[in-house]
């Protein structure tokens, strides 16, 4: 096993620097399989660099003991520590210090694998003072990122869909690329934030990809053989045609005995080739994409037979859940995009197998700065759910704009659907999955400091209480490492309320969208108001807003478990920043904050772009502590965001300006 070294590409959040700590230490490493190795050869290379010394057997003295609980006999100070832990879960490990040893003890090799790197986020203080023996275990088995990488350059998504920092890390001109070393660096960077699963390729399966899961099944074997050094397990996305495009069928009708056949025929031969492979992806029936409608048949009958293919090798399907009517009349008002997933899956509750998970956005929309959290969440207490995030900023500033999205996710993931006292979204949650941001850029994420979001969402995914602040100073920490406090300050104070800042001059008070059709940058105030994709807000010389309340809407308040069904129904209890994703109400509604609706909308857009003009302010005081390149591509981005955070203020305050009549009352001069 050897640790991936790319001079050509950044560190992130794994610099040399980060492993000082433990390389500097006379550490011994015990236990086998190939996890173990891995921590064995990070902890050998960290020690060439800064002095220390690594062993696999013998007596100390020792600074550090990372051990296995099954390879004894542990030295004495290990073997206290595991008396005092008691068991530890396959993924979990114990951290400990007494009488001057650090000791990291896990029952598997995955939980060894991320001891060695909770060392890592703590650095010098994890040698330092005694510690009781501290358990650390994941919240969810299964934390996983999706690719929307094309094999193919596809012709309006590009080689990656929705994607911002360039090309595919696994595909170049079609084929797979002939050096992997990248992707083994990268299944290090998700070891290290916590992440053990990822799909591959598009949930859009087009003509080539499908053909993955059969005849270029070996590019799927040679990605998975990079990431399984450190613990990541390789999904597909397939499509449901599969056994007409790939199997010569006449039909792939779910309940079809030669369908059925093949897919369990076909599922057997991904797992020779590839036996620690995780499963499968499907969106189905949503956006041009096939599904069991065809056949009458429900999406339970089509995720059900795709996991009875799976189960006899372990294996899951991610069902998503993103389904809707993407050719509506924008005239029908009666027809609402955000009931959507509800409609067609909450009927369903109770008939998914165990090994079939729905994969739910954690709103009713489509990854929106503000949205409800998807009442489909409460709706399936029978169902094995995914909630799905978006790391890859599609809706919040396409890896041009600073948008720390950490604090938006810890929001839903805290969101009590029957209450505040109730369970939350984490609780009810089986696993979370998210889409990547990451390409073949120099910063793996074009902007560097959307690197960030990656990481968060690795660390919230294996433990959802976590502070995202605290989240971000980890971030910066092991990034910037060693970070002066100027360096450490400074970023914090621009990417902490960085999302904020981006809600308040996009679009108002959760109505959501206003972005430019297609490739959803910039903004576009009616971009969608007249289209078949169910995006719209209603604004007139009135007001503005979705009504969706049971009394004279589309109802959708009425999907929520109370209290929160009375809570959004109510124009006086709606919390302000979902008000016109619920109601349409006049511009001069008077908000919770006592501003009517038309000045919110002014105001935020005015203090949104200052905030940007400060946040640039900052970065260029950074100069000469950052590396010159990464500082010179920050400034150029930022450049980039305050002329598009004052477009978004000055398009949406002469839009409404215009609409309403109402002039600003702070005399602001507005277009």
């Amino acid at each position: 096993m050897t640790i991936p070294e790319l001079t050509d590409v950044h560190a992130a959040w794994l610099p040399p620097e980060a492993f000082r700590a433990i390389g500097s230490r006379r550490t011994l490493v015990l236990g086998d399989g190939a996890l173990a190795g891995t921590v064995h050869a990070e902890v050998a290379a960290a020690c060439a660099r800064y002095g220390g010394t690594v062993r696999r057997t013998g007596d100390g003295p020792f600074d550090l003991v990372l051990a296995l609980t099954t390879a004894g006999p542990l030295p004495p100070v290990a073997a206290a520590v595991m008396a005092e832990a008691g068991p530890i879960g396959e993924e979990g490990h114990v951290l400990a210090r007494r009488d001057g040893v650090t000791v990291v003890l896990a029952s598997a090799p995955a939980g060894l694998l991320y001891g060695l790197f909770h060392l890592v986020r703590l650095g010098e203080p994890a040698f330092e003072a005694a510690r009781q023996a501290e358990r650390h275990e994941p919240a969810t088995r299964r934390r996983m990122l999706d690719h929307w990488d094309n094999i193919d350059v596809h012709p309006v998504m590009g080689q990656v869909e929705r994607g911002y920092a360039g090309g595919s890390i696994f595909w170049r001109d079609g084929v797979l690329r002939d050096d992997l070393t990248r992707v083994r660096a990268y299944g290090r960077l998700l070891a290290a934030c916590g992440i053990n699963a990822i799909a591959i390729n598009n949930v859009n399966v087009h003509a080539t990809e499908a053909r993955l899961l059969t005849d270029r099944l070996g590019e799927v074997a040679a990605i998975a053989a990079e990431l399984r050094p450190y613990g990541i397990r390789v999904h597909l996305s397939v499509t449901f045609a599969a056994p007409i495009v790939l199997g010569g069928l006449p039909t792939a009708d779910p309940l079809d005995e030669d369908v059925r056949r093949w897919w369990a025929a076909t599922t057997a031969r991904v797992y020779e080739t590839i036996p620690d492979f995780g499963g499968y992806v499907v969106k189905a029936d949503s956006e041009g994409q096939p599904g069991p409608f065809a056949y009458g048949r429900s999406h339970a009958d089509g995720a059900g037979m795709l996991a009875d293919a799976l189960a006899p090798h372990g294996g899951v399907v991610h069902w998503r859940a993103f389904v809707y009517n993407h050719r509506q009349d924008w005239r029908d008002r009666s027809t609402d995009r955000a009931r959507a997933a509800y409609d067609h899956f909450a009927p369903l509750d109770g008939r998914f197998g165990d090994n079939a998970i729905l994969q739910v956005k954690y709103g009713p929309m489509d990854f929106q700065p503000r949205e409800p959290v998807s009442p489909v969440i409460a709706a399936m207490p029978g169902t094995r759910l995914a909630v799905e995030f978006q790391v890859t900023q599609e809706y919040t500033g396409q890896q041009k704009h600073v948008c720390y999205l950490a604090p938006m996710w810890r929001e839903v993931l805290g969101f009590g659907p029957w209450g505040p006292e109730g369970a939350t979204v984490a609780d009810v949650a089986t696993e979370f999955v998210a889409v990547s941001n990451v390409g073949d850029d120099l910063y793996w994420t074009g902007h560097p400091l959307a690197q960030a979001n990656l990481y968060a969402f690795g660390r919230l995914a294996w433990d959802p209480r976590l502070d995202p602040a605290a989240v971000l100073d980890e971030w910066i920490d092991l990034t910037f490492a060693p970070s002066p406090e100027p360096l450490r300050s400074t970023l914090h104070t621009m990417m902490d309320g960085s999302w904020r800042t981006y809600e308040r001059y996009t679009a108002p008070l959760g109505v959501g969208f206003m972005v430019r059709p297609g490739h959803h940058y910039g903004p576009d105030v009616d971009g969608y108001e007249y289209t078949p994709w169910g995006t719209y807000h209603f604004a007139d010389r009135d007001g503005v807003g979705v009504d969706r309340t049971r009394a004279t809407g589309t109802g959708c308040t009425g999907q929520y478990p109370q209290p929160w069904s009375d809570v959004y129904e109510s124009l006086e209890q709606c919390p302000d920043e979902l008000l016109l994703f619920f109601h349409h109400v006049p511009y001069g509604h008077v908000l919770h904050s006592g501003s009517t609706v038309v000045q919110h909308i002014y105001d935020t857009h005015f203090a949104g772009a200052e905030e940007v003009a400060d946040m640039r302010a900052h970065w260029d005081k950074l100069e000469g502590l950052v590396d010159p390149a990464l500082h010179a591509r920050v400034k150029e981005l930022l450049d980039e965001q305050l002329r598009c955070a004052e477009e978004w203020r000055d398009q949406v305050n002469a839009y409404f300006f215009r609409k309403s009549g109402v002039p600003d009352a702070r005399g602001r001069r507005i277009p």
